[in-house]
């Protein structure tokens, strides 16, 4: 069953956002990533996408990571790390461990 995607933006004053990301982020509800996603950038300062509780990520979300090079950063858990790696993300955009 797919878990459904969840994207909660926390306001962190001049030194951007945060989009926290949560459930399976696909073709489906692209969408609604790519929305809050160009609307926290929109606000200035480098954007922290949080995917530390994301259990799987498609082609488009990874298209719409690499529109924002330059004003984003990553937190991926570790089931996400060698996608991000493979896609060359991480070559561009700096992506960090989640939490444990």
């Amino acid at each position: 069953m797919t878990t459904p995607l969840s994207v909660t933006r926390e306001r962190r004053g001049e030194g951007g956002d945060a989009l926290i990301v949560r459930g399976e982020l696909d073709l489906s509800n692209i969408a609604t990533f790519t929305d809050a996603l160009r609307d926290a950038v929109t606000g200035g300062g480098t954007v922290v996408v949080d995917f530390g509780a994301v259990e799987y990520l498609d082609s488009a979300a990874i298209n719409a990571l690499f529109d924002h090079v330059g004003q984003i950063e990553i937190i991926a858990n570790e089931m996400l790390m060698p996608l991000l790696t493979v896609s060359g993300l991480t070559d561009v955009v700096a992506v960090r461990p989640a939490p444990e």
